[in-house]
């Protein structure tokens, strides 16, 4: 409790909250800050149960933010090998309860067919997202090989990058939740999604391109997270080509980037990143390259 003579703050410093977040909850909570106590409603991220089912067949439960919810369903069967096009999956249907949010998802009988074949449990949470595979012949699948016509400059993604923070709304309503963005070559911010979970938001991103028939081999991803193995593993299944992360990758991480021909870019802060491999794609040096474009 606080002292009757102690001063209180009663509003979230600054002026610029959102009336409504989506996503997220307005709660009461109490702290110290800048030498003041203060008591004020604070938004907190979403994050509930999320099961999918295919045909009837109970799936996977994630933990996640129950927004973008259909781009989830699409990206997540897409990433995980389940469909091997949009088309294959025919209807999303949203069933909320008390103890979280089924998706029922209806597929064509030939993927789900496989599924049945190669089942497995993910009970995930929103930092692994391997949790359940029953066999390390789960793990690792095969990976398209990436094409090595696409070139990108440092610059684009050092635009891209220092475009997140503005556009994760989100994220600086809670401070909560990574965001997975598609990024033109240029290096502009063209589809975001966020989620309390990396895998989820780029579940999420990958979805909502591909229902939207955009070619995402002609762009990049990035990420607000470390370059885990399995976001690696996403974004080759997605066909783009380079991942740049503000983070660090794992060693497993690398190694699949190299098998798949992928650009893999680590702490990507600003102008400043770190290549990890297949950096031949990648103009480091901007003044050369305008240099030699002037020469032309």
């Amino acid at each position: 409790m606080l002292a009757s003579d102690e001063p209180l703050i009663t509003a979230k410093p600054g002026n610029d909250e959102p009336a409504f977040c989506e996503g997220a909850r307005s709660l009461p909570v109490r702290g110290f800050r800048a030498g003041q106590h203060f008591a004020v409603q604070d938004w907190v991220a979403d994050e509930v149960p999320v099961a999918l089912e295919y045909n009837g067949v109970s799936h996977a439960v994630m933990l996640a933010t129950p927004l973008d919810l259909e781009d989830f369903a699409l990206g997540f069967s897409l990433s995980e090998g389940i469909l091997d096009a949009p088309h294959e999956l025919f209807a999303v249907e949203e069933e909320r309860s008390e103890m979280g949010i089924t998706l029922h998802l209806q597929v064509a009988s030939g993927p789900f067919a496989r599924l049945k074949e190669r089942r497995r449990t993910l009970t995930g949470r929103t930092g692994c997202g391997l949790c359940g595979t029953e066999s390390l012949e789960h793990v690792a699948r095969n990976l398209p090989v990436l094409s090595t016509h696409a070139t990108w400059r440092r610059e684009a993604i050092g635009r891209a990058m220092s475009q997140f923070c503005e556009l994760q709304t989100l994220q600086q309503a809670t401070g909560a939740v990574h965001a997975a963005a598609w990024c033109s070559a240029q290096g502009e911010v063209m589809w975001l999604r966020e989620d309390v979970g990396r895998h989820n938001a780029l579940d999420k991103l990958i979805g909502a391109l591909a229902s939207n028939g955009i070619d995402a081999s002609t762009g990049f991803i990035a990420v607000t997270s470390r370059a885990s193995f399995e976001m690696v593993q996403k974004t080759a299944m997605a066909g783009v080509s380079l991942l740049a992360a503000v983070s660090a990758p794992t060693s497993f991480a690398v190694a699949t980037a190299q098998k798949a021909r992928m650009t893999l870019v680590g702490f990507a802060r600003k102008q400043d990143l770190v290549v990890y491999c297949h950096g031949e794609r990648l103009s480091l040096d901007e003044a050369a390259a305008a240099g030699a474009d002037h020469a032309r």
